[in-house]
Formats: structure tokens, C-alpha cells, sequence
């Protein structure tokens, strides 16, 4: 039986990964057919119902519009990918060997020299989103040695997935049913919330219909400042007033909205009404519209007191549990990227350079909370008080302070 790769496909061992470039990422079409525009509730449906047969552009587009036109859509969702971007990484040997080292510091070094590796990790926690991303693994052979100089963003618009629930690749060849991308050409990451299919998992599809409603509330709002937001101008005149006084009072009233300037006569009255004066305090599409971002928040980031403290909702102490809530997520996330590294990476630089049947180094972002230095340097007083002997070097590591000279 031969070895399998990430997708479950029995390939040949070999020393050299495939050098060409993919036709699906050079076909992608910058263009977009814009399916927000009219966009109603039926619309809406009749989107995610093509997406579940397997015919994602138009729910892809969805969700580039919507990050594109929606302010809090795009602030949270960013939030939490540079959460991610935000924590260094490393890469660990599998077991503490010679062997193992020697294979992750190799492997270490080539990874590190990808170009722009920071941006090809966001391009994969656009899986967040969209419930999955894949990138191109740009292949190159020198000196006997298989590295990667570059990662290249595939749109998920040019992906389909055929019967066994695979990503396949439309090119001009399969503009419909896709071709398999060649065994270790593709990063595939797969965010994984809940379980399903990867085209109903990204949290973009659980805001979707925040979204709809969302706009419906800032049209109508619109619409009403429009016709309601600048006061009544009324005019006066007395009943003896001439046909040419009445026609100066109309002009007046008329330069006041666009000139705010007007000459009338001391026997006429212009009077202001200030629109909605007497009504309810409250406003409706206001309140929808912070309705729908409270629940985009607790979509995307699991809660809302980080990036809302309107109202008198928020305390410390609740605002210190929402923000754990929130670490939990960048971590599983943290998590979830490295493993994916780890598979669909670091396994086939291992495999075309040092051969398949050696282990495969770790892939771990540094996710360490927070500690009171003050409060551990007594611990580690009283740890000495009892005999416990610490190294100077352990210590200057833990407290991040230069190590004591010899």
C-alpha cells in the first residue's frame, strides 16, 4: 500500500514536487458578479442553496461584498485574524533526537525564507470566513534541495467539490466539475466550527442574514434623514400679499435649503418645524442596526464587550470574561493553522527532502498568557527558600532579562 496525502490519494514517493503553476489561479477573475446589489431575503436563500450543490461563486462574492461594505463585518473579522498574525511561531522536532533536530531546523530554515509568509497565513484564516481557503504551494528545485518560494492565494469563488467532498479546482478544462489539484500542491485549511460541509462552516454564513437585515435598516434610515432629517420650512404670508409676494416667499424658502440665504418681506413669515420633534426617543433603525452588530460580534468573536460598550451592559469584571472568551477563539485558531502547516507544509518539505518515512517536525504558534512577574518572583523565592535549586540561565529565560555573565 502506498503512502497517502492530505486528501486521502495514494501518490508516488518521489524527490521532486510538481513545478507548475496551477490553471486555476492563473484563469481567477478579478471580476464579480456584485449578488449583494437587490439583494433580498429569497436571493439570499437561493444563494446558499446553490452553495450546498456545490456552486459556490456567487456565496463567495457574497462574502467579499460583505466584508467589503460592511464597517463592523470587516473590523471584527480583521480583529481576529491579526490576533493570530499577532504571535510568533517556531518550528519544534518531532522527539528530542539529533536526528529530529537536525530535520527542524532544516525545515525551519526553509519555511522562515518563504516571501511573505505573515500574508499567506492570513490568506489562510480567510477559512474563518468562508469556512475554508486554499493556497498554492509554489515549488522550486535547487541544488538537490525541494523549497518553497512562495504561497499564492487561490479565490475560493474558482474551488468546487465533487462527490466524495473534495476541493477541486475549476480551470477552462472542468469549468464545472474541477480537476484534483497534484498531490501536495495545495494548502487546504479547513475551519471547522461545527460540523458540516466547508462551504456552510465559516461564520460568514451565520451573518449573512444580519447582514440582509442589517441594510434594510440603514436604507430605510437613510430614506428617512433624507425626507425627515432638515426641519419643515413653512411659509406665511397675509392674505393681502401680491402674486409677486408670494412668488419672492417661494424663492426664499427654496435658497434657505440649498443656499441658506433668502430676502423676503417684513409683512411674510417663514417658520421652521424641526422634524420628529415630540416623538419617541428611540430610534428603530438605529436599533436594528446595533441589533445586527451585536450579533455579527457574538458570530465572529464569541461576544460583544470588546468591540461594543454602548449602553450600560458593560463592566470590568464581564469585560475581563468576554476578552477570555475571545482568547479562547485566537488560540483554536492558532491551533487549527499550525496543524494545518504541519500536514499539508512541513510534511511534503520533509518527504521531498529527507525522505517520507521520517517524522514530521511541529508547527506551534507561541500563545502564552500573560503573567505578574511580581507574583512568580515570589514563588520562586519561596521555591529557593525550600531548597529548590534554579539556574540562573532558567531564571534570565523566564523573566526575559540578560543572562548573569559567567
Amino acid at each position: 500500500m502506498g503512502l497517502k496525502d492530505f486528501f486521502g490519494r495514494v501518490f508516488k514517493p518521489t524527490t521532486a514536487p510538481e513545478t507548475r503553476e496551477l490553471a486555476a489561479v492563473s484563469l481567477a477573475e478579478r471580476w464579480s458578479s456584485y449578488p449583494s446589489v437587490g439583494l433580498t431575503p429569497p436571493r439570499l436563500a437561493e444563494i446558499f442553496r446553490d452553495a450546498d450543490q456545490g456552486v459556490l461563486t456567487r456565496q463567495m462574492e457574497l462574502f467579499e461584498e460583505m466584508e467589503e461594505k460592511d464597517a463592523h463585518l470587516a473590523a471584527i473579522l480583521q480583529s481576529r485574524k491579526l490576533a493570530v498574525l499577532s504571535k510568533d511561531y517556531e518550528v519544534l522536532p518531532y522527539a528530542k533526537t539529533p536526528e529530529d533536530e537536525r530535520i527542524a531546523a532544516a525545515v525551519g530554515e526553509l519555511v522562515y525564507a518563504i516571501p511573505d509568509l505573515e500574508g499567506a497565513f492570513l490568506d489562510l484564516l480567510d477559512a474563518i470566513g468562508k469556512g475554508f481557503a486554499l493556497s498554492e504551494i509554489l515549488w522550486e528545485v535547487a541544488g538537490g534541495r525541494a523549497r518553497v518560494t512562495g504561497l499564492r492565494w487561490i479565490p475560493q469563488k474558482m474551488v468546487t467539490f465533487g462527490d466524495d467532498l473534495k476541493p477541486r479546482l475549476l480551470t477552462k478544462g472542468a469549468p464545472w466539475q474541477g480537476e484534483e489539484p497534484p498531490p501536495w500542491k495545495v494548502v487546504y485549511h479547513r475551519y471547522k466550527a461545527r460540523s458540516g460541509h466547508a462551504s456552510r462552516a465559516g461564520v460568514l454564513r451565520v451573518v449573512g442574514w444580519m447582514y440582509l437585515l442589517k441594510n434594510y435598516a440603514l436604507k430605510d434610515w437613510a430614506a428617512f434623514n433624507e425626507v425627515f432629517g432638515m426641519p419643515l420650512r413653512l411659509g406665511k404670508y397675509d392674505p393681502s400679499a401680491t402674486p409677486g409676494d408670494r412668488e419672492a416667499l417661494a424663492r426664499a424658502i427654496r435658497n434657505l435649503g440649498s443656499d441658506a440665504a433668502g430676502i423676503i418681506s417684513k409683512a411674510t413669515e417663514i417658520e421652521f418645524i424641526e422634524a420628529g420633534k415630540g416623538a419617541q426617543k428611540t430610534n428603530p433603525y438605529q436599533a436594528m442596526a446595533e441589533f445586527c452588530n451585536r450579533e455579527m460580534s457574538k458570530a465572529v468573536l464569541g461576544q460583544t464587550l470588546t468591540t461594543d460598550t454602548a449602553g450600560t451592559t458593560g463592566t470590568y469584571s464581564a469585560a475581563r470574561v468576554h476578552a477570555a472568551v475571545r482568547g479562547d477563539l485566537v488560540e483554536a485558531d492558532a491551533q487549527a493553522l499550525g496543524t494545518t502547516l504541519r500536514e499539508q507544509l512541513l510534511r511534503p518539505l520533509v518527504g521531498f527532502n529527507f525522505g517520507w518515512d521520517r517524522p514530521v517536525p511541529w508547527f506551534r504558534f507561541k500563545y502564552e498568557e500573560e503573567e505578574d512577574l511580581k507574583t512568580l518572583s515570589e514563588i520562586y523565592r519561596n521555591l529557593a527558600a525550600l531548597g529548590l535549586p534554579l539556574s540562573r540561565e532558567y531564571l534570565a529565560e523566564r523573566f526575559g532579562i540578560p543572562a548573569p555573565a559567567a
